[in-house]
């Protein structure tokens, strides 16, 4: 199968390129072209293969999403002209990640574990579990790092800090927790519980607009509703729809991104386990068929549908 690994395309009008871990953003004035690659990252590295099919997963749940959202938020996406690519309005980014949990999990627990009672200013209540829901989901903002780990703030210090202006702020924080509630319910009706995701939001003509991706795997976690309850009073670890499974497999194999460690070579069994799960991931989350392009060359074809667009 082939995987689209990175592109190098040089569209009319360009005027400006920057590679991410998984997407390759073209700027055209003020616009961008965003083409989701079948890079694959964990513990903030990528991963040496790609994975067949993971990036036209991504973008097309990103779509999704952020059409069946419109109604609460103005967002960047203005088309998807191919599996792999949208195109979008250019906005200034607010430099805060909006970060949102509704339940102890992940990066909330391993905090609540080492004693501590606090998370970006956001008291946490006594008594808790992992995977506990909170009482109401509670925002718990990051900044967004050029290099490295985002890193964990306060409400007051990115406002002490004019990160982001008040106004804008609450305006974000309304957004979040409108979209989080949506999310919530989407998630719901799929069988699915949405425990935490992220936003990021940037202005264009004075306006706070939702950016990137939302509600996906690789910027949200899922559990299965279905024994949620039952796991939780045994102490189980719960079901998840996320790419956990991925990191799981790397520590196993003695890799989590540490200096010195070797990233272990994934077999194609494996690769192709990854790009079965991310396709299941679409399928469970919007209840549609994924359908597979098998196109002999995927750049052509990407190229050639982004000129259509232009």
């Amino acid at each position: 199968m082939q995987t689209v690994s990175e592109t190098n395309f040089q569209l009319p009008g360009q005027t400006g390129f920057y590679r991410g871990k998984v997407r390759d953003v073209y700027t055209l004035g003020d616009r961008l072209v965003m083409v989701a690659s079948d890079r694959i990252s964990a513990f903030d590295h990528v991963l040496p293969r790609a994975i067949p099919f993971k990036g036209a997963v991504l973008n097309q749940l990103a779509a999704y999403f952020l059409e069946a959202t419109r109604d609460i938020c103005p967002n960047w996406l203005i088309s998807n002209p191919d599996p792999n690519v949208a195109i979008g309005h250019r906005c200034e980014p607010l430099r805060v990640e909006m970060v949102i949990r509704g339940y102890l999990a992940g990066h909330a627990a391993r905090t609540y574990a080492s004693g501590k009672r606090e998370l970006c200013g956001v008291p946490l209540p006594e008594g808790m579990r992992e995977n506990d829901p909170f009482p109401e989901p509670v925002i718990t903002p990051s900044t967004k790092a050029e290099e490295g780990h985002d890193e964990d703030i306060s409400r007051e210090a990115i406002l002490a800090e004019g990160l982001v202006g008040a106004e804008d702020y609450a305006q974000m924080e309304a957004y979040t927790r409108a979209l989080f509630q949506r999310g919530t319910e989407m998630a719901a009706r799929r069988g699915l519980i949405l425990v935490d995701t992220k936003y990021e939001f940037g202005k264009k003509d004075g306006r706070v607009m939702l950016m990137d991706e939302i509600h996906t795997p690789d910027s949200s976690r899922y559990f299965y509703a279905d024994g949620y309850t039952e796991r939780q009073a045994r102490g189980d670890k719960q079901r998840q729809l996320s790419k956990e499974f991925v990191r799981e497999w790397l520590m196993e194999h003695g890799f989590q991104g540490k200096t010195g460690q070797q990233m272990p070579v994934m077999p194609d069994a494996f690769v192709l386990e990854i790009s079965e799960r991310y396709i299941e991931l679409f399928e469970q989350l919007t209840g549609l068929p994924f359908s597979k392009d098998q196109t002999a060359s995927p750049l052509d074809r990407i190229e050639q549908h982004i000129l259509n667009a232009l």
